[in-house]
């Protein structure tokens, strides 16, 4: 099945791998990456506006999308962070759809379904993606969350927040 699907949360989420044989290994290669330091300028956040499942492979391939494009830049040059995890378990219930497949299948005995992938349930407002850059980096890291959120599969804002206090004048 297609990753749209999976969309629409529906019923609770499963999230019991101890009871699964066949387990999907999770996409996500790291969490983190660049450089953590305490003094850039900006943070970015790529925020979800409706509620939603978003499937592990979006997430690794928005995380991507927005690391190379920010790495151009320097590996040293920005901090990014995924900030949800897919832990809920996705099933299908696979039929067969041949001639003949009538005396191969069970229909919805016993229909709880493989195991497919892994997705992550946020609600809006949840960030799900986030940068650290320098100014200098500002323009980079936009259309660096540009390009990542037309991975994710659904509406999302990106919110540019100063990390550094304004300085004020002296008397």
């Amino acid at each position: 099945m297609k990753g749209v699907n999976y969309r629409i949360p529906a019923g609770m989420p499963y999230v019991r791998r101890e009871y699964i044989a066949g387990k999907p290994q999770l996409k996500i290669a790291r969490f983190s990456s660049g450089k953590a330091k305490a003094d850039y300028d900006y943070k970015l956040e790529l925020i979800v506006t409706e509620k939603i499942q978003i499937r592990h492979n979006s997430l690794e391939a928005a995380r991507l999308a927005a690391n190379k494009r920010m790495a151009t830049a320097g590996d040293t040059s920005f901090f990014s962070m995924l900030r949800v995890y897919p832990h809920v378990l996705l099933r299908e219930n696979k039929m067969i759809a041949t001639a003949g497949a009538d005396r191969l299948q069970e229909g919805m005995r016993r229909a709880f379904g493989k195991s497919t992938g892994l997705a992550s349930r946020v609600h809006p407002g949840q960030v799900i993606f986030e940068a650290q850059v320098n100014s200098e980096d500002l323009d980079l890291a936009k259309a660096a969350f540009k390009v990542a959120a037309s991975k994710v599969g659904c509406p999302v804002v990106t919110r540019v927040t100063s990390l550094k206090n304004k300085v004020e004048p002296e008397h």
